[in-house]
This record gives structure tokens, sequence and C-alpha cells, in this order.
């Protein structure tokens, strides 16, 4: 509920009390940052309550909970976002204002918690703001990485790795709980004494937990976020210190502080795929642990775990759950084998997130019985009982060719497994584990991801959702399927140039901005055709930037013609060592400086690639963006959840049947979408010809102009052959079929053109994409999985 008691004077009070106690400033001399910290405590406050409300309520009514693992929590900031949830936006902006504050200058002040890298940290974050809003009980449990991904830039246009700082200052939403800590054991070797197995670990460290609390919509629940910091077992050694071995003193807590410091670290290492799984390790054990704890404090039969406990390992990097779970049942709580691999799977939930067999982790045998000895013994032993239970026609193996395959450990020990869209739970089914759901029928169900509306229409657009609100009235935002009352407005045109207006004010907005961060001029009038995702191959940057590169060549032969002015926006950050994802981002820049540079082209084209792509500047461009490039090679993709964001503000989709993209065209109609390319079954068939690449390029004149071009140096003056090697891979190795894909890509682009040039149908589509996004409301994803993985009603 909106906390109706709060008054602007007490708000008011709430600021100045904690600049003055907390923050130590008075108000004369306080900067912006301290005013941005007193407005989130005083901000805060307002959470505490209902958070400990919901926190007594579960423990009273002794209510099941939800254990949410994840690596990544893309959170955002978060600011904005309370106030939004506790209906105090209007109420905080006015106050600010009589102390002379800019509030939205205040919350762009706030860093991004960088604990996140691309769709699997965001829709985690998504999960627990709609988790707390339906009134779901539940922890997320990540890790509190200090630097976390890393902060992009671009020299020369290429990227850049810089560390995050975004804890350089004090974090004011998190509440350190010193007295939650855990011992984390990483190798050494196991003994058996008394017929029991004892693990005997080389090294500990402490895993310390930090709680953010989740408020959910208008304040009615709210749930915590609990994330680890690594510390030392042994804090200091002094000895070595007063021998003036100063660096050795703080080896322990330096070694300790590595597993925290940051997400995925390279791997193309040794120690960088050990300092991996002692990641996940560490997070997976400390919230296993806690869990007991918690389980322990109320109840005395771990049997009966599953009916207050259900845990859900998002994706492959918490999949050692399941040996772990069952080493603390049966080694630390003397449960025999079988009851505790039981137990643990009927706690367990496995999502699956991706079809592309190098992120479905593999540990080598090595690696994972040095670090992880005791689980090394667990994991077998989980892989004999397997094959003995279900007598497999032929060895499937969790332990399978030296390698600990963690996606099939995470499907044996869960007691659901799910897809994240339609099409790619079918994938699940039919490639990914087709010997295991024949095994295990009905086990792979869907799941289909959603956003949270609160922020991704509520917060982040203003403009159109003050539009929804006069039209519908108010109510959406926590029954998202309402919006499909706007479908006769879209008819109307008051409210047709009502939604242009807003759309216009967002994209002014973001010119602004562009021409502040990328020094590109741009304009509000042409079309913001937007691609922001991670950088990889399979979703098909290098698609787009050749599609550009094509248009631009078009434009230079015939300048007077009547062309559709664009914006091409990229936003993304490559993984450090993922080489031609690199060169992508490359290509792109140079493209950008040519095409931008180019006197004759002026605003026909632009193309921007602003650096360090976040949450804030998602909320900056989707809201502003006109077309939404969902291009992934059919089949790659599990869901997507950029393109439902992009739907709900109001930008038709340019996409293949790829991900959550089929469900996308199904509710929004063909009419409204702008489909291309191949399917699934289209893809495979045409991998079977050696040649398909070279046959594609050779039926595309407009392909072998661009590929030409670039392969001369036209993008790359300096140094002529840069893109040899690029070139040559879509020519002889295009796995993701960037050619066979091109003609049909661009020929969807010229329908693009047509319908945005005729403003009335533009808009019309542009309204039916908002009024049909209701089913990817990350509300109704999470109510899905209360009903059919964790069996636990609401609260609410």
């Amino acid at each position: 509920m909106t906390d109706n008691a709060l008054t602007p004077t007490q708000l008011r009070t709430d600021v100045l009390r904690h600049l003055t106690f907390t923050l130590g400033k008075d108000a004369p001399n306080a900067s912006r940052y301290d005013w941005r910290m007193a407005l989130s405590y005083a901000i805060r406050d307002r959470i505490v309550e209902p958070w400990f409300a919901s926190t007594r309520r579960t423990w009273a009514e002794d209510r099941k909970r939800v254990y949410y693992l994840s690596m990544e929590f893309l959170i955002g900031r978060l600011l904005e976002d309370a106030t939004v949830n506790l209906g105090l936006r209007d109420m905080a902006e006015e106050v600010m204002t009589g102390f002379g504050q800019d509030f939205h200058g205040l919350v762009e002040g706030e860093p991004d918690a960088a604990l996140g890298n691309g769709g699997l940290g965001r829709l985690a974050a998504c999960f627990m703001e709609s988790m707390a809003t339906v009134g779901c009980p539940a922890y997320g449990y990540g890790i509190r990485y200090e630097h976390g991904l890393f902060k992009q830039s671009f020299q020369g246009g290429q990227q850049v790795e810089m560390p995050e700082d975004w804890l350089s200052t004090a974090n004011p939403w998190e509440f350190p709980r010193p007295e939650s800590a855990y011992t984390i054991p990483f190798k050494g070797h196991v003994e058996t004494r008394d017929g029991r197995e004892i693990w005997v670990p080389a090294e500990t460290v402490i895993a310390s937990a930090h709680d953010t609390p989740v408020i959910g919509w208008q304040g009615k629940w709210a749930n915590t976020l609990r994330l680890w910091a690594a510390k030392p077992t042994a804090l200091f050694d002094l000895e070595r210190f007063n021998r003036g071995d100063y660096a050795a003193a703080a080896e322990p807590e330096a070694l300790a502080r590595t597993l925290s410091r940051v997400l995925y670290p390279d791997d193309t290492t040794y120690q960088g795929k050990e300092l991996r799984l002692k990641q996940e390790f560490f997070l997976t054990s400390a919230a296993l642990q806690d869990i007991l704890r918690r389980f322990k404090n109320g109840h005395s039969n771990l049997r009966d775990l599953p009916k207050y406990v259900a845990i859900q390992m998002n994706d492959t990097h918490p999949a050692i759950a399941g040996p772990e779970l069952i080493r603390l049942l049966v080694d630390e709580n003397g449960m025999s084998f079988e009851d505790a691999l039981e137990t643990a799977r009927d706690c367990l939930g496995y999502t699956n997130h991706t079809l592309l067999p190098e992120a479905l982790e593999r540990w080598a045998t090595f690696t994972f019985g040095t670090t992880l000895p005791r689980h090394m013994q667990i994991v077998e032993r989980i892989d004999s009982w397997h094959r003995r239970t279900y007598n497999p026609p032929h060895y499937i193996g969790i332990v399978k060719h030296h390698e600990v395959r963690m996606g099939e450990l995470a499907f044996v020990m869960a007691h659901k497994v799910n897809g994240v869209s339609a099409l790619h739970s079918d994938l699940v089914k039919k490639n990914l584990f087709p010997e295991l759901n024949r095994l295990h029928p009905g086990r792979i169900i869907n799941q289909t991801n959603g956003v949270t509306p609160r922020r991704w229409l509520k917060m982040s657009n203003q403009p159109l959702s003050n539009l929804i609100t006069e039209s519908i009235g108010a109510g959406w935002e926590d029954d998202l399927d309402r919006l499909k009352g706007l479908e006769p407005f879209a008819d109307q045109k008051a409210f047709r140039s009502a939604f242009d207006a807003a759309k216009r004010a967002n994209k002014l907005a973001l010119s602004g901005w562009i021409k502040q961060e990328c020094g590109v001029q741009v304009s509000p009038d042409a079309l913001f055709d937007v691609q922001v995702k991670r950088i990889h191959e399979y979703k098909r940057q290098l698609l787009n930037i050749l599609q550009t590169v094509a248009h631009y060549q078009r434009i230079k032969a015939n300048p007077k013609a009547s062309w559709v002015p664009r914006v091409k926006i990229f936003g993304g950050k490559s993984a450090p060592g993922y080489a031609v994802a690199k060169e992508i981002i490359h290509l792109i820049n140079d493209v950008a400086s040519v095409v931008n540079a180019d006197s004759e082209v002026g605003d026909l084209l632009k193309v921007v690639f602003p650096a360090n792509y976040n949450v804030s500047m998602a909320e900056r461009l989707i809201p502003a963006s006109d077309l939404s490039e969902q291009i992934s090679t059919a089949g790659k993709e599990a869901s997507g959840t950029g393109n439902m964001k992009f739907m709900m503000n109001g930008a038709p989709t340019i996409g293949t049947l790829d991900g959550a993209n089929v469900e996308i065209l199904q509710e929004v109609g063909g009419e409204n979408f702008f489909l291309f390319g191949l399917t699934t079954e289209e893809a495979m068939k045409r991998r079977e010809d050696a040649e398909q690449s070279r046959k594609a390029i050779e039926a595309s004149p407009a392909l072998q102009n661009v590929l030409q071009a670039i392969a001369e140096g036209q993008f790359s003056p300096d140094q002529k052959d840069r893109y040899h090697d690029l070139v040559h891979r879509v020519w002889h190795h295009d796995y993701f079929l960037v050619a066979a894909d091109f003609d049909a890509y661009d020929a969807a682009q010229a329908q693009v053109d047509i319908a945005y040039a005729d403003r009335d149908r533009w808009l019309k589509m542009a309204a039916l994409n908002v009024a049909r996004s209701g089913f990817f409301s990350s509300d109704r994803t999470i109510r899905s999985y209360m009903k059919d993985i964790w069996t636990i009603p609401s609260a609410l």
C-alpha cells in the first residue's frame, strides 16, 4: 500500500535528519551526493516496515519460501524504482525541489549496481520485484561483486575494459549482516572414518551476508536479496607483517576478496576456470547453509524440507546445489544418501537459458575433483544411481569424457526443468536433452519470461504511462492484461497524436543525451532503430551493421531520393576474451565514424554506439525507440526480454522466429511485426551445405558490395586489411547464417521504411504493440512458477 501517513513535511524532516545524523552534513554544505544519500536513506526507512512485516508473517504462518540462486542480479538504480513502487515519486521530487535539488539529477547520480551482464541478471531482478508484488515469500541469493563485469569504453573504436567502481561510495540500500556468515571449504582431500566420508579442506573462506530489501508494487510485500561477500578465515598474519613481509601478511584477505571481486572472470586460463568454479560453489554453499539454518529454526525433520523450501537454479551456474545439498544432509546431518538425494531433488528446480552447447558448463574432472573433492564423489554416485534406477538404453552420463556436465547434473537433480519461451522449451526437449526427456517425461515444462512493468513502463516511460492511465485508468501496473483496453484507442486520431507526442518527448530527451555522450547530432524526426544486448555472433549485430552499410551505399548512389531518415543505435558489451565479438564492435564504430562524417548523407543516416550499456542506459533508449531489433539466428536465442520491453514501450519488432519473438508475433499479429529469415528447421538444414554462405553471397549483389567495401578498407582507411578475417568468416564460416538471411533482412527493413512513412499506420502499429504486451509481465511468469514448479500460494 502507498504510505498514506507520509506527508511532504515528514519526508522533508526525514531527509534532513539523515543528512545531519547519518551523513554528518548540514544543508548549506551538502553536496549533490549527500542529498541523494539522505533521500535514499529516508526512502529506505519506508521500505523497512513492510519488509519486517512480510518476514514476520512468513515466520508466523510457517510459510514455504522460494530461494532464487543466480550468479547475476542486474538490479539497476534503486532510488527512483523504490519511490515509484511506494507511490512517493512525485512527493520526493517536490521535497527535493524545495531543497533546491533536481530530483532527476539526483537519481542519475546513483551508480548502477554492477551485479550482472545481460538478460539472465535482468530477468532475476524482474523476478525478485514481481515475487514481492504478487506476495511470494522469497530470498534471492547472489554474490556482492566489488567490480562486477567491467566498465566499457572505446579507444579508436575498440572495446576497452575498466573495473566498475559502483562500491567506491556507500551503498545506502544494503544492510550488512555479519552474524549471517558461513565457512566455505575448498580443495583438500576426503577421509573415511567410521564408515563415513569426511572432507578435510585445504582452504576456507567466510561468506558474509549483505541484505537489500526488494519492495513490491504499492509496498504490500517485500522480500530480501542476500548477496555474499568473501572474507578471509584468518584476517591478517601479524607475524609475517612484523618480519617485513607485508604483501604475504595481507595474502589471505586478497585471496578471499578475489572470489567476490569480478563477475565472470576470464576463464581462458586454468586459474580463471578454477576461480569461476570456486565462485559458483561459494554462492551455492553459502545459500544452502543459510537455507538449512533457517529451516532448522522452526523444524526438526529435514525430510520435510521440500514442504518449506523451493530452490530455483537460474541456469547451470548454481548446478552444484544438488551435490552440495546432499553433502550437507549426509555428511553434516546424518541422512542416508538415497533420502538426501530425494529430498534435494524435491526442493530443486532448474531454469535452462541457453541452447548454445558452450554455455552449458562443463568442468574437467581434474579441476572439479581438485577444487571440490567430496563433490566429485557425490556427482559420481548421483550418476551411477541415475543409470541404475532409470536404465537408459545408452550411457547419457553426468560424468563423461573426463568432464562433469553441469546441464545434465542440474536436470537429474531437479524435479522440474523449464525453458523460458515456448520455442525454447520445445528445443530443450528435442535437441538439448532428448534422452533425459524420454527418461523423465513431463519434467521439462515451459515458463515464458516476462519483465516488470513498474520499472520498464511506469518508471522509465512517464509520458507513455501517463497517457495509458488517462486512457484506461489506474491499476494496469499490477494487472497488465488491462492494457488490452487501449486497443479501441489505437483507431482514434486524438490518441494517436498523443501517443506520437509521448514518443517524441522521449526521442527529444535521448537526442540531447546522444549529443552529450557521443558528440553526434541526431534528429528526433528520424526513425530510431535500436539493437541493445550482449555482443555475440548469434545475436547478429554483424547482420545489422552489414545492412546499415548497404543502406548507406544506396543513399550515396542516390542522395536526392525520398529516404526515411534513420538513426541506428547499438549498445552492448563483448566478453573480454571473445575476439570476433570485439571485432564486430570495432567495425560498428568504424562504420559510424565514416557515415556520421559524410555531409552528403547528413541526417538521412546516423550510427551511434554509446559505451557501457547498462540498465540505466536501457531506461533511456527503450522508451525512445521506434524499431526493436531482435534478429538472432533462429534456434539460438532462448527467449530474450529486451524484445518484451521494446514492445511494451511501443516499438514494433523486426525479427526472426526465435525465442519469445514467436509469442510476441502471436500476441501482436503479423501485420504489426516485421518478420524475416530462416526458421529453426530451415537453419539446421542450411548448415548441412558446406557452401551455403558462398552461395548466399553470390546470389546477393548488395551483400557482395558491402563485403567488398569492408574488405577494401573503406571503413578502416588507416588499416585497410583490418576486417579481412571477419569478411572471410562471412564467406566461409558463417555458422550463424548472416549471409543466408541478409537479403530477407534487407527487404524487411525496406518494409519498415514504407510503414514508418505512413504515420497513421505506424502509430497504430506502435500503439497495438503496447496494448497487446500484457502477457509479457513478469507477474504472470512468477504466478506460473508458483503454481507449476514451487507449489506455493500467495501471501496477499
